[in-house]
């Protein structure tokens, strides 16, 4: 009398697993974005001065509000 009972009707609920993505997939996308936030980091942050690739200040201006709340200082 020590055997555990166990219907034969119960089982387990099948859980989907996705499919994997392969890096050859992804590793394009990641080097694009990668190179997106880049580029959007140097205007927001070193884009004036002697760095600056624009003359004038009209990009200070489009990122100024950007520029201080990532914490760049600006004035």
């Amino acid at each position: 009398m020590a055997e555990a009972f166990v219907p034969a009707a119960v089982s387990t609920p099948s859980v989907p697993v996705p499919a994997p993505l392969p890096v050859r997939a992804v590793l394009p996308w990641a080097v694009f974005v990668g190179l997106l936030a880049l580029i959007a980091l140097y205007f927001v942050g070193a884009e004036q001065g002697a760095t600056s690739l624009f003359a004038g200040e009209n990009v200070h201006e489009w990122v100024h509000d950007g520029r201080h709340l990532l914490g760049f200082p600006c004035h």
